[in-house]
């Protein structure tokens, strides 16, 4: 494939990134004649299909998906080239795409904000999913870093702790439980509880927790995301494992309670993950640094600022 150009390898990603022809136009502002010609020419520089169709679906071929690996590494290589050519000439910005799990999305716009007011011209791209995408993510170099509970150990990382991740229990306000101090985790056996789906870091967190205090819950309903299981709680559908950084408007209002549960809170971490073969360009370590520092202050979940109860006007 030594003719291949960095067009087709760019038109091919789209498409495998999309599955679709269509969307791929859409995005790179070409017709969709035009990007299949582009896919064809790199099936033709292969020597095999790329793709196959099914139905109406398209799928990667074996083929399709070992290029598609080298394409994606090509162009994290020239986005590199370009980001330290710019360095060179001294320029203050770049583009940065952060991953982060589904529960760092309470507090990562706060750390994006905060950082591009230091550095304007910075692209920052934010992307966020459980922990299992997140993780693939960051192995096909699909991201720059990631922020998440515990680092993967199935490739080489570099991982740095910038704060805390205390884990509770919640309930709704008027769940029997409230109120009741130094809960037994086994108490909590035959409750109805809400699970986070199969993935989730916090879904993991729950699981270590239960086994270590040998209780097996009974009654579970799984649920996809930190917001649906909130809801849930506050409708009274059960009590859930939660981290608290993602429940403060709700604690605040009143809507949801921490159970006094033994052994609660279970304090995990924060890590910002890099594959340990990236290279640091001035960007990248300026976002690491910056993180390090001011995010175990930006992350704290701020209390709203109720507006004061309106008083009856004199009549």
């Amino acid at each position: 494939m030594k003719n291949a150009t960095l067009r087709q390898l760019k038109v091919f990603e789209a498409v495998a990134n999309h599955l679709s022809f269509s969307r791929a136009a859409e995005e790179l502002h070409l017709t969709q004649p035009a990007v299949s010609m582009q896919v064809q020419a790199l099936a033709e520089q292969a020597g095999l299909p790329l793709f196959e169709q099914l139905g109406k679906k398209i799928f990667l071929t074996i083929a399709g998906e070992e290029v598609l690996r080298h394409a994606r590494r090509i162009a994290q290589q020239m986005r590199e080239a370009d980001e330290a050519v710019a360095a060179i000439r001294g320029a203050k910005g770049g583009r940065l795409n952060i991953g982060v799990v589904s529960t760092a999305k309470y507090f990562a716009p706060r750390l994006l904000v905060a950082f591009r007011k230091l550095y304007p011209e910075t692209d920052l791209r934010l992307r966020v999913h459980n922990r299992e995408t997140i993780v693939r993510l960051l192995e096909e170099n699909q991201i720059d870093m990631a922020m998440m509970g515990v680092p993967p150990s199935d490739f080489e990382t570099v991982s740095s702790v910038f704060a805390d991740q205390p884990h509770v229990i919640i309930g709704a306000a008027d769940h029997p439980l409230a109120g009741r101090r130094r809960i037994a985790p086994a108490e909590l056996a035959a409750e109805p509880f809400l699970i986070r789906e199969p993935g989730s870091g916090t879904r993991g967190a729950m699981e270590r927790f239960f086994a270590e205090s040998e209780v097996r819950l009974t009654d579970t309903t799984e649920l996809l995301g930190n917001e649906t299981v909130k809801q849930a709680v506050m409708a009274g559908m059960g009590i859930t494992f939660i981290s608290e950084h993602t429940i403060g408007l709700e604690l605040a209002a009143g809507r949801i309670v921490k159970l006094n549960v033994t052994g609660t809170p279970v304090m995990r971490r924060w890590y910002v993950v890099q594959r340990a073969d990236k290279l640091v360009l001035p960007i990248t370590a300026a976002f690491l640094d910056f993180v390090r520092t001011q995010g175990p202050r930006l992350i704290v979940e701020q209390a709203p600022i109720l507006p004061p109860a309106r008083k009856n006007p004199r009549r």
